[in-house]
């Protein structure tokens, strides 16, 4: 009897998992999604249960230099910072492999493709509008992930010598 006692006791004690206050805890039961957890301890029972952490706090992802063309066929160097917040956590690990990955690389094309519907002039002189449309196309993009994009900053344009 008193051996059982501590096995279960062990279990118990291996089973409480903590979930930070700046996170959420996906909860998955004999591999299907089964709810998310809320910050503090949580059961997580092994063997029948697993869980996956996701960090709810903005980040700001640095989208490196890319190549680009104007519209008036002048080529640029461009890079920007996207700022951006998980919403739905479950979204974020069911709906996308790595978010953190695929929010980058959306980012560089959609970045390329804005760059490529204006000019040199309008690149130059409508930086915060072209941020803004490239941060709505992202969100909209992000949407269905469970992700809210926040901002986007042109950083720096390079042009050609």
């Amino acid at each position: 009897m008193g051996i059982i006692l501590i096995i279960v006791i062990l279990v118990l004690l291996a089973s409480i998992k903590q979930i930070d206050a700046y996170e959420k805890g996906i909860k998955f039961t004999t591999g299907k999604f089964s709810k998310i957890m809320e910050p503090g301890w949580r059961l997580v029972f092994p063997i029948f249960q697993s869980y996956k952490k996701v960090d709810i706090r903005t980040k700001a992802v640095d989208v490196p230099e890319q190549d680009a063309i104007t519209r008036d066929n002048v080529s640029v160097r461009i890079n920007a910072v996207i700022y951006y917040k998980v919403f739905d956590a479950s979204k974020a690990v069911l709906e996308v492999e790595n978010f953190y990955y695929a929010v980058s690389q959306l980012a560089q094309t959609t970045m390329r493709n804005a760059v490529g519907e204006v000019s040199l002039d309008e690149l130059l002189s409508e930086r915060d509008i072209i941020s803004k449309k490239i941060c709505q196309i992202i969100d909209k993009a992000t949407d269905p992930w469970g992700i809210k994009v926040e901002n986007v900053e042109l950083k720096d344009v390079s042009l050609p010598e």
